[in-house]
């Protein structure tokens, strides 16, 4: 088990040295490494949703797209820019593990230019059997890879594409590196504690949500017990006393009945 002492996390060597450990590529420490950062494109891994993913998304293609240039540089020398979003929740409504847009023109579809493209590859997807998806097809295995729950799943996948092969074979000497251990246990952590932030947050509104709607519906009755009251003579005082609404709230009450 790490430990924590001031700011150093100490890794138990014996757990280094477990054979049935490998890092998670969907921790971005993990898929930084393994997968750097290939020129001109620009490749994001997103545990947490993240909301306007759309406009982060075109803000991040934007700025990778100027930085080409300089002041007195002529246009050509912009170059084509991808950015490939892998996300581990849902993003489009579409049935598609993985989805590709460029700019073209609303009817006839005529592509205005290849300078932009942008994918989504949405991992939870991967696991709905009402979405088609081809099991022998690069792109899926690759998703599978990254999704990966189990070293078994890596090694099936590994056998099956060349390229994820050397990928898992790169993994494994980095899940053996001490100090590549203890930044990736450090950032799996802090996901972690993200991720417990956001789901009480989520759990603290639902409950205010459901205790205002109550208060509503509790207010709701009174007011028409209040009208029923006024309805049948019963003075302002009285109906405030049956009611349990303020007197003020009563005399409101009754300027909107005449």
């Amino acid at each position: 088990m790490a430990k924590v002492k001031g700011n150093t996390r100490i890794i138990n060597k014996a757990k280094i040295e477990d054979d049935n450990f490998i890092m998670s590529p969907k921790i971005d420490f993990a898929f930084k490494l393994l997968f750097g950062d290939p020129k001109n494109i620009d490749i994001e891994i997103q545990i947490l949703p993240t909301e306007y993913m759309a406009e982060r998304t075109m803000f991040y293609w934007g700025k990778m797209y100027i930085e080409q240039i300089k002041s007195g540089d002529s246009y050509d020398k912009l170059k084509k820019c991808i950015t490939i979003n892998i996300l581990d929740f849902e993003c489009t409504p579409l049935n598609k593990i993985h989805s590709s847009y460029h700019i073209t023109e609303d009817e006839s579809h005529y592509r205005l230019t290849e300078a932009l493209e942008i994918r989504y590859l949405e991992l939870p997807k991967l696991e709905k059997e009402d979405i088609e998806k081809d099991e022998n097809a690069a792109i899926t295995q690759w998703m599978e890879f990254i999704a990966a729950k189990s070293k078994e799943v890596m090694e099936m996948l590994a056998q099956k594409n060349e390229e994820i092969g050397k990928a898992y074979d790169e993994l494994q000497v980095m899940s053996k590196n001490e100090k590549a251990r203890m930044n990736y246990e450090a950032r799996e952590a802090e996901i972690h504690d993200q991720m417990t932030r956001i789901k009480s947050a989520k759990e603290e509104g639902i409950t205010i949500g459901i205790e205002k709607g109550i208060e509503k519906g509790e207010n709701s009755k009174a007011i028409k017990v209040a009208e029923n009251f006024l309805k049948m003579g019963f003075t302002v005082e009285e109906v405030a006393k049956g009611s349990e609404l303020a007197i003020d709230k009563v005399l409101e009450i009754k300027k909107k009945m005449i």
